[in-house]
């Protein structure tokens, strides 16, 4: 997990902490819940990652930085990033977040009601290296969680629908 990823739009994937509840349609088709379970894990129980790879984009700051070059992180692809059970860990997130200029951290979200509370205090009108997005499996989750995220400052703002399970317009 991490330091190279298969998916098209992201280079690499980070996961401090892994596990979620479903909180939606979508989260039926969730790959992580399909992969714990193929590894004998509850994917329901929510645990800090192990120190290495919670720590692992500091590494990754340091070999993009010596390239000079930018790359990209789908972060929390085993859970997400707004879930409650992460509270005490995610102040020690954004830190390290915001230590990593050359990494872009793409946060994507089902829990948008959520994200206002979690920010860190110096957040103003985001990070700019991180990209704060919903996942909307279908228009009634787009119509819920797009406002949301519309009504929180950031330096980019995406949705991604997927899994789909219904058309969005």
């Amino acid at each position: 997990m991490g330091d190279k990823s298969s998916i098209q739009w992201t280079n690499r994937t980070y996961n401090p902490w892994q596990g979620c509840q479903r909180v939606s349609p979508g989260c039926d088709a969730c790959y992580m819940f399909r992969d714990k379970n193929r590894f004998g894990q509850d994917p329901e129980t929510v645990v800090r990652s192990v120190p290495q790879t919670f720590n692992r984009p500091h590494r990754w700051q340091r070999e993009a930085a010596a390239a000079n070059r930018v790359d990209l992180v789908f972060t929390c692809s085993w859970s997400d990033w707004f879930i409650k059970e992460a509270d005490p860990w995610r102040d020690e997130a954004w830190a390290l977040v915001k230590k990593c200029p050359n990494l872009i951290f793409q946060i994507l979200t089902k829990r948008p009601s959520r994200i206002a509370k979690n920010l860190p205090k110096d957040w103003g009108d985001g990070y700019p290296n991180v990209w704060l997005g919903v996942s909307a499996e279908n228009q009634d989750e787009f119509n819920r969680r797009g406002p949301l995220l519309l009504e929180t400052p950031a330096a980019v703002r995406f949705v991604s629908v997927e899994p789909q399970i219904d058309r969005v317009r």
